[in-house]
């Protein structure tokens, strides 16, 4: 007979964890299944760090969202004991004169009562002489945001989840089918699992496991990410000198060196697409290369540092960056969370917030569907406008 849940969430990383756990403090009974394990190093919530920071332009439900999960993140590390998990390292945003994202993040910022600060080209260049910034260049500083570290964050999550009566399960998963309502999925053993709603919180893998629905809408692509060692003895590039920082022009970010495992630079361009499952994770030459050549211009200092580290990840991300969590179009009960697009990590809390809300539906949780959010807004071509 078939193992039965209330909800079974399928994909152990930062929105399925959350979820799950969100889903358990409803009174649901809830399974977790990751067919490579929480936080694995194909996922994308893998690796070492990620950025928390409240800008986004004039997108103020980004916002909104990084505000609510921020204090979660920090209750969830002083619960499990791991406040360690989450460094105030402070974020810089560096950007040109009359750069409109700049400028809407600023005022969005300042209408929710974030604090934050303007600063000026002599302000940069006196508190980060370690920078080179252009005449024109100014800043934004958020003291509060700051890194997550990733992986084990999401660990931290399920191990909560677990402690608190979650089920977890390391199982594969046949592709779903069947005819307005989903009754059970088939795993990797054999094994069929009953529930009353399914939530597909996979990632890179959405468009693997529903081909039809959005094999065409969601993109995954190839992200490189990579740590310069820093000179012996030198505090520049680490708390407090050195913040966590977007330089918008160059489309590159980074952190200080956090932990000694050096100074993180990446590019935020998309790039080529891959398959999760299967692609490379060796940093490419070309990607060195363009590495090197910004932290040469923007981090005289570190000119000829060399690489010590590089981790190969991907984005999953939607035709614009709007995250998808929305019902499937044929599958009344199965729900399709997805579309991190590159910065949906921060979000996690908030979005299993929502997610536990839009499932169980009671009167008490009911929250009004974002239309960002849904299905029918994911397009075939991409047009990013939120990052």
């Amino acid at each position: 007979m078939p193992a039965t849940y209330d909800v079974v969430v399928i994909g152990a990383g930062v929105f399925g964890a959350w979820s799950a756990r969100f889903l358990q403090k409803s009174g649901a009974k809830i399974l977790l299944v990751d067919a490579y394990g929480p936080g694995n190093s194909r996922s994308s919530s893998g690796g070492e760090s990620r950025i928390i920071r409240l800008g986004y332009g004039a997108d103020e439900i980004y916002t909104r969202f990084a505000m609510r999960s921020l204090p979660l993140w920090k209750e969830i590390f002083a619960e499990t004991g791991r406040p360690e998990l989450f460094h105030k390292t402070g974020v810089l945003w560096i950007a040109p004169d009359r750069y409109q994202y700049a400028i809407d993040s600023l005022a969005t910022l300042q209408n929710n009562g974030v604090g934050c600060e303007q600063l000026t080209v002599r302000d940069l260049r006196r508190r980060y002489p370690q920078i080179s910034f252009e005449d024109d260049a100014w800043g934004i500083f958020e003291p509060h945001s700051g890194v997550l570290m990733a992986r084990r964050a999401v660990r931290a999550v399920v191990d909560q989840a677990l402690a608190a009566g979650v089920d977890y399960r390391n199982l594969g998963i046949a592709r779903p089918s069947g005819q307005h309502k989903l009754e059970s999925i088939a795993t990797s053993t054999g094994e069929k699992i009953s529930a009353g709603s399914f939530v597909f919180a996979c990632g890179s893998w959405l468009p693997k496991i529903f081909p039809d629905v959005l094999g065409s809408r969601i993109f995954v692509s190839r992200q490189e990410i990579l740590f310069f060692g820093v000179p012996p003895g030198e505090r520049q590039f680490t708390q407090p000198a050195m913040p966590t920082w977007l330089y918008l022009q160059d489309e590159f970010y980074g952190m200080p060196d956090i932990e000694s495992r050096g100074f993180k630079v990446a590019h935020d361009r998309h790039g080529a697409p891959v398959d999760p499952d299967t692609q490379s994770r060796v940093a490419s030459p070309d990607a060195v290369e363009s590495a090197k050549e910004f932290v040469a211009r923007r981090f005289p200092v570190l000119k000829n540092a060399p690489v010590v580290e590089t981790r190969v990840c991907q984005y999953e991300s939607t035709s614009n960056g709007d995250f998808l969590i929305d019902r499937h179009p044929q599958l009344e009960n199965v729900w399709l969370v997805g579309g991190g697009s590159g910065h949906g990590f921060k979000h996690g809390p908030a979005v299993g917030e929502y997610v536990a809300a839009q499932v169980t539906s009671s009167a008490e949780t009911f929250t009004k569907p974002e239309p960002r959010f849904s299905l029918a807004t994911k397009m075939s071509t991409q047009n990013r406008a939120v990052h």
